[in-house]
């Protein structure tokens, strides 16, 4: 009886996640010690989900998701639930794709604060990931919840060439905490302008105010850009990221780009 209702079979066919399974299962790989040495806050290891999936010398679409606060540190095993999640989303899309889930460790930003994301790191992570998974580069994608929100506005803000489309999920904007605006708003603007991008936002939020997200699209706004969305979720606070990640239809909106 489980097993009649599954949504689609074809589904499960043709992604190799049938329904009954257990959560996606990643390895673990691990940056060369030369290229480690170059990071400031990032765990050299790091979860690949999709492996499994390549067939031949065939290049797939990548999703790389940022962890939240909770996921900091450098037990990497720590993080696999918050890859996993969004992956059995995306299967049930119909997609297939490879998932990264990087690590963030200390925040150099900021004395006694968990941690942080840096975009130096993660340009020399992507680039590692380009020479050693079977991407497709111009179906690279970007998505993180409450901090990884803010490491996808601060990467995709400094680096958008790297991706197709990306969307922040209850973001931070500046690099001391959830209430501090970056110096660099009017540069993240111009370069996020560039991207599709739709930010989640919920309407009680007490952690992230939703006015962060108001404050990006003016931003592009002021850039030019016309390519961006922000929802806010007016029932939810700082879990109103789960909403999208639950909803294959948002996925298939972020795979649908290609990078220009």
């Amino acid at each position: 009886m489980k097993f009649l209702l599954c949504k689609v079979l074809v589904i499960a066919l043709a992604t190799g996640f049938a329904c009954g399974q257990s959560r996606p299962e990643p390895k673990i790989h691990e940056l060369p010690a030369n290229e480690a040495a170059k990071t400031i806050s990032l765990n050299p290891k790091y979860l690949v989900f999709g492996e499994e999936l390549v067939k031949g010398s065939e290049k797939l679409p990548l999703l790389i998701y940022l962890h939240g606060a909770g996921g900091t540190g450098d037990k990497i095993e720590k993080i696999k639930g918050q890859g996993a999640r969004p992956l059995m989303t995306i299967r049930e899309a119909g997609i297939k794709t490879l998932l990264v889930a990087p690590q963030a460790m200390k925040n150099p930003m900021k004395e006694g604060a968990k941690a942080g994301w840096v975009p130096a790191d993660l340009d020399l992570l992507i680039a590692h990931l380009l020479k050693t998974l079977p991407i497709d580069p111009e179906r690279v994608y970007l998505s993180g919840n409450s901090m990884g929100g803010y490491g996808t506005y601060a990467w995709a803000g400094v680096s958008p060439q790297h991706f197709a489309a990306i969307a922040p999920m209850v973001g931070g904007i500046g690099p001391l905490g959830p209430k501090d605006i970056t110096k660099d708003l009017d540069l993240w603007g111009k370069n996020l302008a560039t991207l599709p991008m739709k930010t989640y936002y919920g309407g009680t939020d007490r952690v992230v105010p939703a006015d962060r997200g108001e404050m990006i699209l003016a931003a592009i706004k002021k850039a030019g850009g016309q390519k961006a969305e922000l929802i806010v979720y007016e029932d939810m606070g700082h879990n109103a990221g789960q909403r999208p990640t639950s909803d294959p239809e948002f996925f298939r909106w972020l795979f649908s780009h290609k990078r220009d």
